[in-house]
């Protein structure tokens, strides 16, 4: 009997805290203020590295189609897992999110995600997508390339790169959930099984309380970046593994929550119109140069955020390279002042440089080097956990000569 009323007791507790923890709220900005695009560009928002059960994941495209539309993305890349010949009939437009089919390979021991842009690429084989990607890996000219070669969560349980970094990557996966929750898990295993107690009441509370930050790619990135240029990315890693209870496949973490926990955005002059072909095309241009910053969204869509280089009235946006003269500034301007502390760091060459409590900021470039800047907010966790440091915003690098 006492053993019944310890677990009623028990029960009870957990759905008090439950009930406790569903009321944090971690947006940065107040529900009253709309995101607007940044003066003079749209900023589009989507998830690359997404697997359906064409691969490893669990859902057909057209359902994982329908819960990218639900997380409210403007645009959808699958990268299912050596597909020889894409499978393109989920491709288009469905309502206002664009679908994109790509691919993935392994090769040795790295995940390549492979954006082609809609040009043809259909190895034979696992041998003939080998010799490709050797060949695409040893290249140094990479702007005279049209295909894009990301290397996906570099450090899940793959190599640590105490040697050379391969030369032909254009891009590096900075923000990954799935690597964030795998380094928990092997930090402690307790925490993590916290995390779970607490998914079904918050869900956002349950991975930010893991979150971690992603300190071995960034360093990596950096220390490529004094060599040559490369784009940082987020990337899903979304395949809704199915988990058997009684009679039931829970799916978990859902492709809806995969995609509400952190994007890419897009910065493009020109509004996408509606043609497919078109749209792809700015969309893997603005890849290919790096013309995008990243995000961890579970504190808030950053629609709006900005952060160009200016020389006299030009603009140069991210990823952009620059000769150097007197008169360049960095400015950044966050599309809304978050309702907790946070502080805008700019890293000169992998290093701070400055750090401001404001939320625009001009920053006079006094010297040629690499520059990129990130987002960083404190916000408060419910019991046990209390305050806590992220990066909400990540942006791709400026090159001044």
């Amino acid at each position: 009997m006492r053993a019944l009323v310890i677990l009623i007791g028990i029960i009870i507790f957990y759905f008090i805290y439950g009930f406790f923890i569903s009321q944090f709220d971690f947006e940065m900005k107040s529900h009253s203020l709309k995101n607007e695009n940044p003066v003079g560009f749209y900023d589009y928002r989507g998830v690359t590295n997404v697997r359906t059960d064409l691969s490893s994941g669990s859902s057909d495209p057209a359902e994982v189609i329908a819960e990218a539309k639900k997380a409210g993305l403007d645009f959808l890349i699958f990268t299912d897992e050596n597909q020889g010949e894409k499978i393109a009939t989920n491709e288009g437009y469905h309502g206002n999110m664009l679908a994109m089919v790509e691919s993935e390979y392994t090769y040795l021991d790295m995940r390549l995600l492979h954006y082609t842009g809609g040009k043809e690429f259909s190895p034979i084989d696992s041998n003939d997508a080998r010799m490709y990607f050797t060949d695409q890996l040893s290249q140094t000219n990479l702007q005279g390339r049209e295909d894009i070669v990301v290397l996906a969560h570099p450090f899940n349980n793959g190599p640590t790169w105490t040697g050379e970094f391969p030369v032909g990557l254009d891009g590096l996966e900075i923000l990954n959930p799935k690597s964030i929750s795998t380094q928990a898990f092997n930090n402690s295993k307790l925490n993590v099984f916290w995390s779970l107690v607490c998914y079904p009441f918050n869900p956002n509370y349950a991975f930010l309380r893991l979150f971690q930050e992603p300190s071995d790619e960034t360093s990596t990135w950096d220390k490529v970046l004094a060599e040559r240029k490369i784009f940082g990315y987020s990337g899903a890693d979304a395949s809704a593994h199915a988990v058997p209870f009684a009679s039931y496949l829970i799916k978990f973490p859902s492709y809806e929550k995969s995609f509400e926990i952190t994007t890419n955005h897009v910065l493009i002059e020109a509004e996408l119109n509606g043609n497919f072909q078109s749209d792809r095309q700015k969309i893997m241009k603005a890849f290919k140069h790096g013309q995008f910053y990243f995000s961890l969204d579970l504190l808030g869509d950053p629609k709006g955020f900005n952060a160009y280089v200016q020389d006299h009235d030009r603009i140069h946006l991210m990823g952009s390279t620059t000769k150097f003269n007197k008169h360049l500034r960095l400015v950044s301007k966050l599309p809304y002042t978050p309702k907790d502390f946070y502080e805008i760091v700019v890293f000169k060459n992998g290093e701070k440089d400055l750090t401001a409590n404001q939320p625009e900021i001009d920053y006079e470039i006094k010297a040629p080097g690499v520059y990129r800047i990130a987002v960083r907010v404190s916000t408060f966790l419910p019991p046990p956990d209390g305050k806590k440091w992220a990066t909400w915003i990540y942006t791709n690098p400026f090159f001044i000569e």
